[in-house]
């Protein structure tokens, strides 16, 4: 069983690595192809869908794992799954309507919408078919959802490197590169599951729908609230920054969420031993604790080599024309190691099952943020962008030392 559970998370952590070196390579591209006012509005588009595509996780993996894993009945798991298939595709078809609507309000330039409407695709693909992976996760398989993945990457990367070495430079056909991929990703899923499941359709129970929507409220609220912290900074930036200023922006920003994401690795690696398998609270907290201080060590320590090699990683990646990507980088990189120690912390209310507090804390850092963007930004530019990124990771950091003091005072309380 070990052996198994260690093999799984080895195919998941291998899997979150190619994708974030694959990333890169791909952004490199992206930017030389479109330069800096392409590419920031190819971001721009990306953080809209990245917004929209949260409304579809009103029924994630949270909710519907551990059911798949209480009823291993064939025929249950299969009503299970169809009911949350349906209601998160009547979410991402809302979702992508609410897109397309904030699109018109806001009069954006073709430039904007067409890419936008092309990659917010993915908002009806991802996550209705993602169901599958909760089923493989709740089987402790999924290998099979790993070489998909690896199968769709492939197709994305040939195309954008055939869009790039041939000289083009639209914003809409990389944009079409990029909704390849969740295409094909859901057909291998949707294949992969039908030919396994069985033949019956299942019978609408509205009240099973209703438990799945009413019991992932609250991690839905969380996964927007975290997704609209990560992503505001860029909509509050568009109308009040020059395009390139933006563009630069993006860059650092897209370095910087490829090199917290190895927070999200090593703790995906690390919190089955040492938190999620513990007896007791005090022990679980105590090993948090260390956990957010070693990674906090590690964030720093990749920080200061980031912030030194600012230049360097610009220069291949990016290439001259981001030459203000160097000092936003060093600027923020610094403020990174932030979440590395958050990510570390979060592993708190998980194992305590306590969903309210992670909604609380990105309640107030989207709040913080957006009140010093709003602030900052219109006397500091890009700069000012910064700052926010930089002081709503802090109070993330303070809540989630909050919290660990608060989980620490409940148990000597208990134990009295």
């Amino acid at each position: 069983m070990r052996r198994k559970v260690a093999s799984n998370l080895l195919w998941l952590l291998a899997d979150r690595g190619l994708q974030v070196v694959v990333g890169i390579g791909v952004v490199a591209m992206l930017a030389r192809a479109l330069g800096t006012e392409g590419f920031a509005h190819f971001q721009y588009a990306q953080s809209l869908v990245f917004i929209a595509a949260s409304i579809p996780l009103i029924c994630s993996a949270e909710v519907v794992v551990p059911r798949l894993v209480a009823r291993p009945a064939p025929e249950a798991t299969h009503a299970l799954l169809a009911h949350a298939f349906a209601i998160r595709m009547t979410a991402g078809i809302v979702g992508y309507a609410l897109m397309c609507a904030y699109l018109a309000f806001t009069q954006q330039p073709a430039d904007t919408w067409i890419p936008a409407a092309i990659l917010g695709t993915a908002i009806m693909l991802r996550e209705p078919f993602g169901v599958v992976i909760a089923w493989m996760q709740a089987r402790t398989h999924n290998r099979p959802n790993v070489v998909f993945n690896l199968v769709a990457m492939a197709a994305r990367v040939a195309l954008i490197c055939a869009l790039f070495f041939t000289g083009v430079n639209l914003v809409p056909a990389y944009a079409t590169a990029f909704a390849i991929e969740p295409l094909i990703a859901a057909a291998l899923l949707a294949w992969y599951y039908l030919s396994r499941a069985p033949r019956t359709v299942p019978t609408r129970d509205a009240s099973l729908t209703r438990d799945l929507v009413r019991d992932g409220t609250l991690f839905w609220v969380s996964f927007m609230l975290m997704v609209c912290a990560r992503r505001a900074d860029q909509l509050i930036l568009k109308p009040l920054v020059p395009l390139a200023e933006l563009g630069a922006y993006a860059a650092t920003m897209q370095v910087l969420d490829n090199f917290t994401t190895i927070a999200t690795i090593l703790a995906a690696g690390i919190a089955p031993m040492y938190v999620f398998g513990q007896q007791s609270a005090e022990a679980a907290r105590r090993n948090v604790l260390r956990v957010a201080g070693g990674m906090t060590a590690i964030g720093l320590c990749g920080a200061i080599i980031l912030a030194l090699s600012a230049e360097w990683v610009v220069a291949l990646l990016y290439g001259q024309a981001f030459g203000e990507t160097v000092v936003l980088l060093r600027l923020s990189a610094l403020a990174s190691t932030l979440v590395f120690a958050d990510v570390g912390l979060s592993l708190l209310p998980v194992f305590l099952c306590k969903p309210r507090w992670v909604a609380m804390k990105w309640a107030l850092v989207l709040t913080t943020t957006v009140i010093v963007d709003l602030i900052a930004v219109p006397r500091l530019g890009t700069r000012g962008a910064v700052l926010g990124y930089a002081v709503g990771n802090a109070v993330a950091l303070l809540f989630g030392l909050a919290l660990a003091l608060r989980a620490r005072t409940a148990t000597a309380v208990a134990s009295a």
